[in-house]
C-alpha cells in the first residue's frame, strides 16, 4: 500500500510554515534582538537560518522523503544502529508537547482575559498582573499543585483542538494550515499599522534596526541568533522529518525550504516590528530587554496594550487580535509535534493513525496538567531548559555524524537535488553536513554546559529539580535503546517491522490525500481495522 501524502505542494508548504513559525517568533525572537543589539542580531540571525537551518531543513525533508517513514525509521535506514537516534527526537518532542498544550490553554485563556484588558484602560500595573495572579496564580516550585480554575477546561480545549487538527493527518493539516498560516500575518500587519502610528514608535523601530555593532563581539549574541535558528524550524524534533515522508517526488525540495525557512525569517522580523514600534510607543521599551519569553507575551505586552488609545472597547479589540495571534501560531506548532510522534509510532508499530494521535494527545494531555498547576510555570521554565538547551542539541549532533560519517552525504545531496532544475547544491552541501553544522550545534552544547556549570545550575531551582532535568534528558535518549531491548527479547515478534535500508528503498511516490486511489486504501484500510478490531 503507497504512502498517503499531501494533497499539493502548496499544502506541505504551508504545513512547515506553520511548523517552523511559532511561539519563538512572535515572543522569543523579539526579545533577543532587543537583548543583543537589534540590527546586529538580525544580521547574525540571517546567517544562521544560511549555514546552519537550511541545511539541516533540507537534511530532514530529503531522509523522510526517501525512507517514507517517522523519525526512527528513517534514521534506521542511513544505518540500523542509527534508530534511537529517531526515537530520541521523538521522546523529546513528547516532553516539549506536555508543556507546550499548557501554553496554548494560557493564550486561549488570555483571548477571553483580553475583555477585562480593555476595562483596565490606563492602568498597567494591573494590566501586568492579570497572566501572573488571575490567569495561573504563580506560585514556586515547591508551593502549591493545585489547578487554578479555569485552566483544567482550557487546557482541555487545548488538547481536543489539537487532536481534530491532525486526526486524519496529512489531509485534515491540510485544510487546518490554510487559515492558521495566513491569519497570524494579517493579524501581525494589524497591529504593526498601530504600532507605527504611534507617537514614539520611531524610537523603538530605530533600536531595532539600527545595529549596535559593538555588540558583535559578545558571544552570547551569536549562540543566541544561531540557537534561535535551530529551536525556530522545528528541526530535531521528528516533525520535518514525519512532514517530509508523505512529500512528491515531484517536489523541489531544496526551493520548499527556501521558503519555509524565508517565511520563518519573514514573520520573526514582523514580529518585532510589532513590539518594538508598540513598547517603543507606550514606553515600554525597556522591559521588552529586560522580559522573558513568558513575561514578553503575558505581561509586558498586556501593559502596552491598555495605554492604546483611551477607548476600552479599542484596546480590547487588540488585546484579542493579539492573542489570536500567538493562537494561530500555537497550534500549529502543537499540532506538528503530535504528527511527529504519532507519525513515528504508527509507522514502527504498524498501528491505525487516528488510534495512535488519540493516545498520544491522551497521555501527554494527562502529563500536561503538572503544567497547569501554581507551580506550573516554573516547571515548564526547567524542562523547556532541558529539553531545548540540552537534549535538542545533542539530538542535532549525534543525527548529522550519524549522516555525515556513517552515511554517504552524496547520496544524501542526490536525494535533496531531486527536481530542482539547473541549480543543483553541490560537495559543499556535504561538508555542511558533515562539519560545519555538527561544530556549531557542539559549540551551542558546549557553552550551554558552561554556562550551567558555572552558575551552579539553571534558574536557582532546587537540586532535586535540576536532577528530574537531568533524568528527562536520559529518558529522551534511552527510548530508543529500550524500544531496541524489546525489540530483541521478542516483545513484538507478531510485528512486521520495515528493515530496509536507504539503498534498498524503492522510488515509490506517495498518493495524494482526497485522490481516488487514496480514497480506496482508506476503504481497505478500515476493512482491515475493522476485522483487526481496530478503531
Amino acid at each position: 500500500m503507497k504512502r498517503e501524502g499531501w494533497a499539493s505542494r502548496g499544502a506541505f508548504i504551508l504545513a512547515a510554515i506553520g511548523s517552523a513559525v511559532g511561539l519563538g517568533n512572535a515572543w522569543r525572537f523579539p526579545g533577543l534582538a532587543a537583548k543583543y543589539g537589534g540590527g546586529a542580531f538580525l544580521l547574525i540571525y540571517v546567517l544562521a537560518m544560511i549555514v546552519l537551518g537550511f541545511p539541516l531543513l533540507t537534511m530532514e525533508l530529503a531522509i523522510g522523503r526517501k525512507m517514507r517513514s517517522g523519525a526512527p525509521g528513517a534514521m534506521r535506514g542511513i544505518n540500523k544502529k542509527a534508530e534511537f537516534i529517531g526515537w530520541a527526537g521523538v521522546g523529546n518532542a513528547f516532553f516539549i508537547v506536555c508543556y507546550y498544550a499548557v501554553v496554548l490553554a494560557w493564550v486561549l485563556f488570555m483571548i477571553v482575559e483580553a475583555f477585562s484588558l480593555g476595562s483596565l484602560t490606563g492602568n498597567t500595573e494591573a494590566a501586568s498582573k492579570v497572566f501572573m495572579e488571575d490567569v495561573i496564580q504563580a506560585g514556586p516550585i515547591t508551593g502549591s499543585y493545585d489547578v487554578p480554575g479555569g485552566m483544567v477546561l482550557a487546557l482541555l480545549i487545548a488538547w481536543v483542538m489539537i487532536y481534530l487538527c491532525i486526526r486524519n493527518g496529512a489531509k485534515s493539516v491540510g485544510k487546518v494550515v490554510k487559515f492558521t498560516v495566513f491569519l497570524p500575518v494579517i493579524f501581525l500587519l494589524i497591529l504593526a499599522i498601530k504600532g507605527f502610528t504611534m507617537p514614539g514608535a520611531g524610537d523603538g523601530v530605530r533600536a531595532y534596526l539600527v545595529p549596535d555593532w559593538a555588540a558583535l563581539a559578545n558571544p552570547e549574541l551569536w549562540v543566541a541568533a544561531f540557537g534561535q535558528v535551530f529551536y525556530s524550524l522545528s528541526i530535531m524534533m521528528a516533525i520535518m522529518i514525519a512532514y517530509g515522508s508523505y512529500v512528491a517526488k515531484s517536489s523541489n525540495l531544496v526551493a520548499d525550504a527556501l521558503i519555509v525557512s524565508a517565511s520563518d525569517l519573514a514573520i520573526s522580523f514582523l514580529a518585532g516590528l510589532v513590539m518594538f514600534s508598540t513598547l517603543g510607543a507606550t514606553g515600554n521599551l525597556g522591559n521588552l530587554m529586560e522580559s522573558g519569553s513568558v513575561g514578553l507575551a503575558f505581561v509586558v505586552y498586556p501593559m502596552a496594550l491598555v495605554t492604546f488609545s483611551s477607548s476600552a472597547v479599542l484596546n480590547s479589540i487588540f488585546a484579542v487580535l493579539f492573542y489570536l495571534t500567538l493562537l494561530t501560531l500555537a497550534i500549529d506548532s502543537a499540532f506538528s509535534i503530535v504528527e511527529g510522534i504519532s507519525t513515528a509510532v504508527s509507522d514502527k508499530f504498524r498501528l491505525n493513525r487516528r488510534k495512535t494521535t488519540l493516545n498520544v494527545c491522551l497521555i501527554a494531555g494527562l502529563i500536561s496538567v503538572l503544567f497547569a498547576t501554581k507551580a506550573g510555570l516554573n516547571w515548564l521554565d526547567l524542562v523547556d531548559y532541558f529539553t531545548n538547551n540540552v537534549s535538542l542539541i545533542g539530538i542535532g549532533i549525534i543525527e548529522c555524524i550519524a549522516i555525515g560519517w556513517f552515511f554517504k552525504t552524496e547520496k544524501l545531496r542526490q536525494e535533496v537535488n531531486l527536481n530542482t532544475g539547473k541549480i543543483k547544491l553541490g560537495a559543499w552541501y556535504d561538508w555542511m553536513i558533515k562539519v560545519v553544522c555538527p561544530l556549531i550545534l557542539a559549540a551551542l552544547f558546549v557553552w550551554n554546559f558552561v554556562s550551567y556549570c558555572t552558575s551552579g545550575g539553571y534558574g536557582g531551582y532546587p537540586v532535586w529539580a535540576q536532577i528530574i532535568g537531568w533524568l528527562i534528558v536520559a529518558a529522551t535518549f534511552g527510548c530508543g535503546f529500550a524500544v531496541k531491548l524489546l525489540e530483541k527479547k521478542g516483545a513484538f515478534k507478531n510485528i512486521d517491522f520495515d528493515t530496509r535500508s536507504w539503498d534498498e528503498m524503492p522510488d515509490e511516490d506517495i498518493v495524494p490525500v482526497g485522490s481516488e486511489e487514496a480514497d480506496l486504501q482508506d476503504e481497505e484500510a478500515k476493512k482491515a481495522d475493522d476485522i483487526n478490531g481496530v478503531v
